[in-house]
């Protein structure tokens, strides 16, 4: 079973930055579709970037960018010029038929 691990969140100031990251168990890139999602208090997990298994990595938001490291197993994702809006809890995902995993997430509160 593939597991998921994101470290990286934390306490920052809005303007500030952030780089998230999601070691995952097995080399998986060119057998699942990964992502990061954010769940914001009080709502539904959103999709924030996405990894397919082929073809370029996609952004939803402008100020983040996602990457992935096949070297260490690693998913990324560096976040820049954040806002209190962005508290939330950041999640890494592994997808494929039948097959869906997540991490536990990693918190991230922008706060003056």
């Amino acid at each position: 079973q593939v597991q998921i691990m994101e470290s990286g969140g934390g306490l920052v100031q809005p303007g500030g930055s952030l780089n998230l990251s999601c070691v995952i168990s097995e080399n998986i890139f060119n057998f699942y579709h990964t992502a990061w999602y954010r769940q914001r208090p009080g709502k539904e997990r959103d999709l924030l970037a996405s990894v397919p298994r082929f073809g370029a990595t996609h952004s939803v938001e402008g100020r983040f960018t996602v990457s992935k490291d096949t070297d260490k197993n690693t998913l990324n994702l560096q976040m820049t010029n954040l806002k209190p809006e962005d508290t939330a809890f950041y999640f890494c995902n592994a997808k494929d038929v039948g097959k869906d995993y997540w991490g536990q997430g990693t918190q991230v509160t922008v706060s003056s």
